[in-house]
């Protein structure tokens, strides 16, 4: 019982983000620049009255380059000129990659408390080897959660209110061989650590939305394996009052419809939902005609069957410029 008071006391209003604007009937477009920042200057974007904001992406380490002390101007800066500009900011938090870049702290690396802080993760390739896949940090391990925490806390008093909101990084990753795994790590223990991560998050930003990339879980692979893993991160979600979504909008792919995208169609009514249209995804093909989807199908999708309330394009070109662009223009002002 207390446990589910605690979770309506921190529950989201529907007017999360910027209250004088309605994401509800048709989604706010936001443009993903990545690490791009400086792209924000960009006259295609900024003269575009169908784009709301930018979606920035930060990692831990530039943010906390040693314990307790934060570096957050360079946030700042962006969000002034944003403002100034009629344009919002959506950050997007990174403690994990996908190359050999390391986005968490040093200190996490070298103060024994971390148990290393981060760990190598692994993936099998199209080609069926398992390949290195980046780094993560010890989402599951209690110590390292709670440096993160203080980084959440710590950017809401900067910034809650003055943000559109804030994406917690997607939650896939892999240890394919169990030899591979690192110390403490468990699938349940993974799960559990996210769903802490995510609640601190919501505790810390009471006026800014709250999104978590909730699209795989170590573990499983629905439909056929099933225990809960992502099913819990989104029902966590519902109950607290954040918002779920993925970085991927891939309708023509199975995987994808069996898990995050059928998670997000089948969210309850007032959970916010946003989705990033990423490298690749304006590429992919029907794979009964063969051909490329268009802008205007992946955004029915998003709109009829996802009720998608953000959007955020990528800036893949020949797309960005030869089809998102163009599409946001011929939209109606709203």
């Amino acid at each position: 019982m207390l446990g589910l008071l605690a979770a309506l006391m921190v529950a989201m209003p529907a007017s999360c983000g910027t209250p004088d604007r309605n994401r509800d009937d048709a989604p706010h477009h936001y443009v993903f620049f990545r690490r791009d920042h400086e792209r924000i200057t960009d006259t295609a974007f900024l003269n575009n009255t169908a784009i709301v904001g930018a979606q920035l992406t930060y990692t831990w380490r530039e943010l906390e380059p040693t314990p307790d002390h934060y570096a957050f101007h360079a946030i700042h800066d962006r969000l002034k000129f944003l403002r100034l500009r009629n344009k919002r900011l959506f950050l997007q938090l990174q403690d994990v990659s996908f190359s050999e870049a390391v986005v968490t702290p040093d200190y996490l690396r070298s103060d024994s408390t971390y148990h290393g802080g981060i760990a190598r993760k692994y993936e099998v390739g199209a080609d069926g080897v398992t390949h290195f896949g980046g780094w993560v940090a010890r989402r599951w391990d209690a110590a390292v959660r709670a440096r993160f925490a203080r980084l959440l806390t710590a950017l809401a008093r900067e910034f809650d209110g003055q943000i559109e909101g804030i994406v917690l990084a997607e939650t896939s990753i892999a240890f394919e061989d169990p030899a591979q795994q690192p110390s403490g790590f468990s699938a349940d223990s993974y799960a559990a650590g996210l769903r802490e991560t995510l609640t601190a998050a919501r505790r810390a930003f009471r006026q800014s939305c709250v999104i978590i990339y909730a699209n795989f879980m170590p573990g499983e692979s629905l439909p056929a394996v099933d225990r809960g893993f992502l099913r819990g991160v989104h029902a966590h979600a519902a109950a607290i009052g954040a918002g779920v979504g993925g970085p991927d909008i891939l309708p023509n792919r199975p995987f994808q419809r069996s898990h995050s995208l059928a998670l997000i169609e089948k969210r309850p009514a007032g959970v916010i939902a946003g989705m990033a249209v990423q490298d690749g995804n304006l590429a992919d093909r029907n794979r009964s005609t063969g051909q490329r989807i268009t802008v205007a199908e992946l955004y029915a999708f998003a709109v009829s069957r996802l009720r998608l309330n953000y959007l955020f394009w990528g800036t893949e070109e020949p797309y960005f410029t030869a089809d998102v662009l163009p599409f946001l223009r011929a939209l109606p002002v709203r």
